[in-house]
């Protein structure tokens, strides 16, 4: 199939909607059959995050350390999805459910017990030293409720295979109240907290940090002479009698005693007791995403060996029909013309295989240098996208076959690869391709949203079928059929009353009112406005909910590390079918979008303002990270001029999300990925149109950071 590669957290279609929470089983199941192990990582508490049981210790995973942690301590059962982006930063979002309390109405619930939703953040402010320990200061459960928000400064220092950890907590892990606040020294309102419900769901609890008598924590981990075991002693400071709730708990004793058995590098055991009293039963799985490097590619075909006697053809000689297969076969290059520029052969192609671009070329290398003379001593590759030509890399000749042959390293290679704009140029055109006008594919799709009101996990097995067609290289037209085979959604009750137009919150009439729908079929246009200039036009149904027309624009000059682009879109709400029928509702939508790259980690942060499709006005802030490998994680927040009253249930639109390519996990190349989106509430207020495709991602190439950090692969 033909995919637009979007970065995850830009789509807001019903598919995702779905899919918010659909990590927590399918990634776990990836995380136990990881091939390459993960870097030795702390032990996770309760809670999810570096840490004892109870207790967050200062300590951070590796950059790029992802885990899913599971523990039952009666009666809360913590699900948790840790992520590590930055060396300095941890995040959290988890799932507790309260076994002795409801959901809601038992019309609505039935006997479902109470789910509360939170996420968590940790910053290292510096690391352990000879003589200093780690410190870090953290926030958990920072939005929402606030049933278990708490604040903390921590410490830890290792001592040979003691790792010791002291601590001061706020809020719910402060609850004892051991000292008065020391804040109070700066302003009297540290002295006290606000009760919860002063804060409305949704909200960050700012008005709370950090106030309130704040309690000790600490504890040691001890790693035992038998390397899987690692026992814990930790000092809690609640003493659960101010559970949310009214929920309070019997506590014989502050102190904790538990084990972690690790019981090979990605899954962990962990076995407590705690409360003096009450059994703790959990397990983790854990990888590094940012080392994890992809399997052996059995179903790829193998590289081209280096002709034993040099070929002799001049590039008139050449059956360039039988090398524009050979390139689509073994290259992963779709051909749309081949010519030449004096002692340089340019291929202009789009990549349909392979993720690393510097191994596509690499095996174009080959390809030619078994049918091209020496009279060509340069490969020029033009990147292009939907019709779009995006990018030029050159190899010269000479070098990739020393480098093969090992007379020089990649170093003194990588001087001589440029990259650069395609621009207009006089060519001898050697080969021009038939474009493939059909192309269409079959496959299984499952989808899953956890922590409703409804059923904690809902769940759709369906069979879609996309389909393209294109009349020309720049105008094709784009289909998906999807056919419901299994799901439990009739379970799926809840209404999500709004004060905004419900521009996403028919949720439940979308999923359930047909079993056959047509999620996308539209018509799309581009065009290369300017040697930095993009420009796209589409039509039709756009995303599960919406069909209308729209356009953009997308200035990137090539070699920055910013963009800037503008899209404006007129669309009308779907009947819940998603047929061709159309509801009353109408809107006029669209934001400029800035991108930048700060050439720091991988990091990118995008801002965006406009007006969404409540009517709304306002901006959204996206910031992530991406790892040399591919691997991306991020988060979002979207800011309006709805009041929070009006916005209901979360106050604004937030979630986290990170993206895997498909290579990672198949024994075959790819250039799809697994775009995962947790998003705590579906409401009206910052909500997006959900488009196909967007001309940042079809322009991708232009960021040559996958092409550098991976030159390696160019041998491959």
């Amino acid at each position: 199939m033909h995919h637009a590669r979007k970065p995850a957290g830009l789509n807001t279609s019903l598919d995702l909607i779905r899919r918010r929470c659909s990590c927590l089983l399918p990634l776990a199941g990836w995380l136990v059959t990881c091939a390459v192990h993960a870097q030795d990582a702390p032990t996770q508490s309760d809670f999810g995050g570096a840490g004892l049981l109870q207790t967050p210790t200062a300590r951070m995973a590796a950059e790029g350390e992802v885990a899913f942690t599971a523990s039952r301590t009666s009666p809360y059962t913590r699900y948790n999805f840790t992520l590590q982006p930055m060396p300095w930063l941890e995040g959290i979002f988890r799932y507790v459910s309260v076994a002795n309390r409801l959901y809601g109405p038992e019309s609505l619930s039935g006997d479902q017990s109470y789910k509360d939703k939170s996420i968590d953040a940790k910053v290292r402010l510096w690391q352990e030293s000879h003589y200093l320990p780690a410190v870090a200061v953290g926030v958990r459960d920072m939005g929402g409720t606030g049933f278990f928000s708490s604040e903390y400064v921590v410490s830890s220092k290792r001592f040979g295979p003691i790792d010791a950890s002291l601590g001061l907590a706020w809020g719910y892990m402060g609850n004892r109240g051991d000292i008065g606040n020391p804040l109070a020294i700066i302003s009297d309102r540290f002295k006290i907290r606000p009760a919860r419900d002063s804060n409305p769901g949704g909200q960050l609890n700012g008005n709370r940090y950090f106030r309130g008598r704040p309690a000790f924590f600490g504890g040691v981990s001890y790693q035992t002479p038998w390397e899987p075991l690692v026992l814990k002693l930790e000092y809690e400071g609640n003493d659960y009698k101010h559970e949310p709730e009214k929920n309070n708990q019997r506590q014989r004793t502050p102190i904790n005693l538990g084990a972690v058995y690790r019981l090979n590098r990605n899954v962990d055991l962990s076995l407590a007791l705690e409360r003096g009293r009450t059994a703790m039963f959990g397990f983790t799985l854990h990888t590094n995403l940012a080392d994890h490097a992809e399997p052996a590619k059995l179903l790829d075909p193998p590289a081209p060996p280096l002709p034993k006697m040099p070929p002799t053809q001049s590039p008139e000689q050449v059956d360039w029909a039988a090398v524009s297969r050979d390139l689509r076969d073994n290259a992963g290059l779709r051909i749309s013309k081949i010519t030449r520029r004096g002692s340089e052969l340019m291929v202009t192609a789009e990549q349909t295989r392979y993720f690393y671009p510097a191994k596509g070329i690499g095996r174009a290398a080959r390809v030619l240098d078994n049918r091209l003379g020496p009279e060509i001593d340069w490969y020029t590759v033009v990147s292009t996208r939907e019709g779009l030509d995006v990018a030029t890399t050159s190899v010269h000749r000479p070098r990739f076959d020393a480098l093969l042959d090992h007379r020089i390293d990649l170093d003194a290679f990588r001087r001589s690869v440029e990259t650069g704009t395609p621009l207009p140029q006089r060519e001898e055109v050697l080969y021009k391709a038939k474009p493939k006008k059909f192309d269409g594919g079959l496959s299984i799709n499952y989808a899953q949203s956890v922590g409703g009101p409804d059923a904690f996990i809902l769940y759709q097995i369906s069979a879609n079928y996309d389909a393209d067609y294109h009349f020309t290289p720049n105008l094709w037209w784009s289909g998906n059929l999807s056919a419901n085979l299994v799901n439990n959604y009739d379970q799926y009750k809840y209404d999500a009353p709004s004060n905004l137009p419900r521009v996403r919150t028919y949720v439940r009439e979308y999923l359930t009112s047909s079993r056959v729908t047509l999620p996308v079929f539209q018509l799309t246009a581009t065009r290369r406005l300017g040697t930095d200039l993009y420009g796209m036009v589409y039509g039709g149904m756009l995303e599960s909910m919406y069909g209308g027309v729209g356009g953009e624009v997308l200035y990137r000059p090539m070699g920055e590390r910013w963009a800037i682009g503008a899209d404006a879109n007129w669309v009308k709400q779907r009947g819940f079918d998603q047929d061709f029928s159309f509801r009353r509702y109408h809107v006029a939508t669209g934001h400029v979008t800035g991108y930048f790259d700060t050439g720091y980690k991988g990091i990118t942060v995008s801002v965006s303002a406009g007006r969404y499709l409540a009517g709304d006005w306002g901006g959204t802030l996206d910031v992530s990270r991406e790892f040399p490998n591919g691997v991306r994680m991020g988060a979002y927040a979207t800011l309006t001029n709805v009041s929070s009253k009006q916005f209901g249930e979360g106050s604004f639109d937030k979630g986290i999300y990170f993206s895997i390519p498909f290579d990672l996990m198949l024994p075959r190349s790819t250039v799809n990925r697994a775009g995962i989106l947790w998003q705590p509430l579906i409401r009206d207020g910052g909500a997006k149109l959900g488009k196909r495709y967007n001309l940042y991602s079809l322009t991708g190439d232009r960021d040559t950071d996958n092409f550098n950090d991976n030159l390696q692969k160019i041998t491959e």
